[in-house]
């Protein structure tokens, strides 16, 4: 495994495909001595890899080569491996659909031999293209799965991962993980390569540092032409063209812009072609309209090719019949599953009705049917064990589902405090180097009062770094508060505050698995209510519990209604309000928490069962039964009650009440 690290997959974006690589000497020493086996294949798949950024053509040749030498010696892996190399060289070309369709004509075979490594390079293969889709959640997906197959590995995410997650990111227009990344990839001993030194340039550019940008671009250029990757140097003539553009350079704009669409055009770089016959359209629009009008058909060829509707169609079908696979291999081993049971079942109730048929024909020696009897309880015994066990693994899956709900909302919730700690420390750092700089000049040339408001912005940058680093810390102690075992001491505890922060909570973690969904969040506090005595990391875990199932009930009616929409579209709303109820008997009275969604639902037939231990209306593998059943217990043991109230088609609303004590 060695020699395929997971790293090494992602390589394809970064290579250094040098003429002068003594791998890629190396190589070609070898195949002109091959034979025609299998190593002659397996050669040629790794010749077509390094030739793709310099000579697509070249690439795309030796992999066919290699695909009829590996059919006509009947070698699968062989032909597997070289058509891996040819997704890849339609990928470089911007054939994104094509690349993806043979990515998943691969997979079976990768699977079903369970060859790791090819299954790594097809993972890649598919980010890359859907990344250059600008279909990033796709992308993002495929990056988790193939850094979830490393860590089986036991191998470590390095530099070359995090850049690709840098460029992915960048797309995205996430500038400031963006540059996250590449901070992360230097730190893992990254290089700062030619393709590097281009993305480092394009951040520059969002940053509107321009001077920054220029010299990155010149820089990058210079080391993709050593490196022989034209894929990025296409790119990068485009970038720094538009930047002498947005200057005013017109002239050197269109220069490095017909440079770069000449590299694009000599190896087929079609996405580049693309970008850089637009961009040209544009420059000559007010300069010559015949050059402009030119552009701007080549550009409207290379936008079909790379956008042709038949071969989005053909991807999609891929990729449908991909996710029928993977659930038709997930029904397959259910379907298993369900057989050993039932032969379980059958087992044991055969083995309950001998030991029945022992009992009985024993039954007249009192003494041996004591024995049995002891046996049978023995057994019983470690039956009620088992499921007590089993009980206690199903409310920890319960709790690890909620608390896994809560750190992707804690993750949404912490990212904006520490972009903003980050951010003030580096223009901190700026500020300390300047006013060190201004007081190691002559004190006659020094500007004291350069230096008071350079001190003055420090401090107030400061503050504003303490000020969100304490958000961020109190968001990270209710995560820990929440996942703590509960010590079952009341505290007094403002219950409007816990409300809204596990309901804010709740909502983000449920974004953060389904970015599409969105609801409108409507509150009302009573503020007279101040805070109470409760067990906190109880009364939180009911909270969250309502909250999520008020989210996946306007969610489920949300994909439902779209279909079928007409006239006024179904809009999801979630309610909290909470009230302080008055006692005419003198003590302190009750507080009530209502939670309320405009879903469908709940059906008369089951609304007396929903508090049962295991009842649950979600689909397989998406719900317990736990979470109700456990909060009508922590609600019960405050000396409070929970109820609901419900009508089919227009939405539930759960009501607790608890003493205040």
């Amino acid at each position: 495994m060695k020699n395929f690290l997971f790293l090494l997959v992602f390589l394809i974006c970064f290579t250094k495909a040098n003429s002068q690589n003594p791998y890629l000497d190396s190589l070609k020493r070898s195949l002109a001595v091959a034979r025609e086996d299998t190593t002659r294949v397996l050669l040629l798949s790794e010749l077509s890899l390094y030739s793709i950024f310099s000579n697509p053509d070249t690439s795309l040749a030796l992999a066919k080569q290699g695909i009829r030498l590996a059919q006509q010696i009947n070698y699968s892996k062989g032909e597997a491996y070289c058509k891996r190399s040819e997704g890849f060289v339609f990928w470089s070309i911007g054939d994104y659909t094509t690349a993806i369709k043979m990515a998943f004509l691969i997979m079976p075979y990768a699977e079903a031999s369970n060859d790791i490594n090819l299954q790594l390079w097809l993972t890649a293969l598919l980010l890359n293209a859907y990344k250059d889709n600008g279909d990033y959640n796709e992308a993002i997906k495929y990056d988790l799965k193939g850094r979830m197959i490393t860590q089986k590995l036991h191998q470590p995410i390095e530099a070359k991962t995090e850049m690709m997650l840098a460029n992915i990111y960048y797309d995205m227009n996430q500038l400031d993980s963006a540059q996250h990344y590449i901070r992360l990839s230097l730190n893992k001993g990254g290089i700062s390569d030619g393709a590097t030194c281009l993305l480092t340039g394009k951040i520059q550019v969002k940053f509107q540092q321009p001077d920054s940008a220029f010299y990155y671009f010149k820089l990058g250029i210079a080391t993709l032409k050593t490196e022989k990757n034209f894929k990025d140097l296409a790119d990068a003539y485009q970038s720094i063209a538009a930047l002498y553009f947005s200057d005013g350079h017109t002239d050197s704009a269109i220069y490095h812009a017909q440079n770069g669409l000449a590299l694009a055009q000599q190896k087929s770089f079609v996405k580049e072609q693309f970008n850089l016959t637009s961009f040209l359209a544009a420059a000559y629009e007010k300069k010559n309209t015949d050059s402009a009008f030119r552009y701007y058909k080549l550009a409207m060829k290379a936008k079909d090719s790379l956008f042709n509707r038949e071969k989005v169609k053909q991807g999609l079908s891929f990729q449908f019949n991909e996710e029928l696979r993977q659930r038709e291999i997930q029904s397959t081993e259910m379907e298993y599953r369900n057989k050993v049971r039932t032969y379980l079942f059958i087992a044991g109730l055969a083995v309950f009705v001998i030991i029945a048929l022992l009992q009985w024909r024993n039954n007249r020696h009192k003494q041996r049917a004591y024995r049995l009897l002891e046996k049978q309880k023995a057994k019983t015994d470690e039956t009620l064990t088992d499921l007590k066990a089993a009980q206690s693994q199903l409310i920890q899956s319960e709790k690890m589902a909620s608390l896994g709900e809560l750190t992707a909302g804690i993750a949404h919730e912490i990212q904006n405090p520490l972009n903003f700690v980050n951010n003030f420390s580096e223009v901190n750092k700026e500020m300390l180097e300047e006013l060190k700089a201004e007081r190691l000049r002559p004190a006659a040339e020094r500007d004291e009062q350069t230096e008071s408001e350079i001190i003055e912005d420090v401090i107030a940058n400061s503050e504003k770094i303490n000020h969100h680093g304490k958000r961020a810390d109190s968001i990270v102690k209710g995560m820990l508060q929440h996942s703590q075992t509960s010590t079952g001491k009341k505290e007094p505890t403002n219950i409007n505050a816990l409300a809204d922060e596990y309901l804010r909570l709740s909502y983000h973690g449920l974004r953060a698995k389904d970015k599409s969904f969105n609801a409108t969040l409507n509150t009302a506090y009573d503020e007279t209510i101040g805070s109470i005595n409760i067990i906190p990391q109880d009364i939180g875990k009911v909270l969250l519990n309502l909250f999520n199932n008020a989210f996946y009930a306007v969610n489920e009616t949300n994909k439902k209604a779209q279909p079928l929409m007409e006239g006024e579209a179904y809009e999801p709303l979630v309610t909290v309000t909470t009230r302080r109820l008055s006692s005419p008997l003198g003590d302190g009275g009750k507080i009530e928490i209502h939670v309320s969604d405009n879903g469908n639902g709940i059906p008369q037939k089951i609304l007396d069962k929903i508090f049962q231990p295991f009842f649950t209306t979600k689909p397989t593998g998406q719900g317990t039964g736990l979470g109700l059943s456990l909060s009508y217990d922590i609600i019960k043991a405050h000396g409070g009650e929970i109820k609901v109230e419900t009508k089919e088609g227009e939405g539930t609303e759960f009501i607790i009440q608890l003493p205040i004590v």
